[in-house]
């Protein structure tokens, strides 16, 4: 059952959780729910006016998760239009040739199909293109920023590159990383961005004030290349 507190003009729906406890804690979750995890004789209004007291911080970690979600606008892959490859706008060019294949020349993005393919796709093509290159750049790129994590004994975790709906990355409670491939298209800072704030979960696991510094410790630009994220995948 979710509830409701009213905060201002915004409602904030959580889900009560009651447990033998002597304190109350309020989370938020990447996928934008609040959970209160309360002791279980702790009066239901005293729950709601914490919930209240930290109302702006409950909205704030909200849009921060909300700023993770995937926008890339829809493409009908078709000559003409531009797709992003790390952060670069590259014109499609879409030809018969005599093989599948992508190449990038100039400032083009050329996919050729094969005339003997009659059921593949541009989007398929560029679709494995895209693939083959995230999994090694996104590998590349964690084992790179894992190096500054030693100091902080993070073992290596293991890595997925996994299409996420909800988020660019994501430190799973069994302690893997998760990218989601479409980074691809993200400058290479955005990458590194995303995979640092993931490897600092390892050391503090909240986003308190000891996380914040820590990134800031670890990208001290980070706040420019996440609105750089944001803005170019929108």
């Amino acid at each position: 059952m979710i509830h409701k507190a009213k905060y201002g003009t915004t409602n904030i729906g959580f889900f009560l959780f009651r447990s033998i406890r002597k304190s109350l804690t309020i989370e938020v979750h990447p996928d934008l729910t609040v959970k209160v995890l309360a002791p279980i004789n702790a009066a239901f209004d005293e729950i709601e006016k914490r919930v209240i007291k930290r109302g702006g911080w409950i909205i704030k970690q909200q849009r921060y998760f909300e700023s993770f979600l995937p926008r890339t606008p829809q493409r009908e892959y078709i000559s003409g239009e531009t797709h992003l490859y790390l952060g670069r706008r590259y014109l499609l060019k879409i030809a018969r040739e005599e093989k599948n294949e992508v190449k990038l020349k100039g400032g083009c993005l050329k996919v050729s199909i094969s005339k003997d393919a009659f059921n593949t796709t541009a989007r398929n093509v560029l679709a494995g293109w895209y693939k083959s290159h995230s999994e090694k750049i996104l590998v590349k790129h964690f084992l790179q920023n894992l190096m500054s994590f030693q100091k902080y004994d993070v073992a290596e975790p293991l890595l997925l590159i996994k299409r996420m709906k909800n988020r660019w990355g994501s430190k799973t409670p069994s302690g893997k990383i998760v990218l989601n491939p479409e980074l691809i298209k993200a400058p290479v800072k955005c990458i590194d961005y995303v995979i640092i704030h993931e490897l600092c979960h390892f050391v503090h696991p909240q986003h308190n004030k000891m996380f914040y510094q820590l990134q800031e410790k670890m990208m001290p630009d980070w706040k420019r290349w996440k609105d750089r994220l944001e803005s170019i995948m929108s």
